[in-house]
């Protein structure tokens, strides 16, 4: 993935990532509601499955991986 981004660009996206999953766990502390819970829970863990993959992209591009 680091081949795709630059260091900058994964570092926006990176800043992106955590801002959405920040709003998403504010948004399901003010819902209710198991569908909704649900709803909520999938997308987090989405964010957070790429957010592992650029983090992991940007430590390898530091170590020249």
């Amino acid at each position: 993935m680091s081949d795709i981004f630059s260091a900058s660009e994964l570092d926006d996206r990176i800043a992106m990532l955590r801002d959405n999953i920040r709003q998403l766990v504010e948004q399901a502390a003010a819902q209710s509601g198991a569908g909704d819970e649900a709803r909520v829970s999938d997308r987090i863990a989405e964010q957070t499955s790429e957010l592992e993959k650029l983090v992991a992209a940007r430590e390898a591009l530091d170590t020249g991986k």
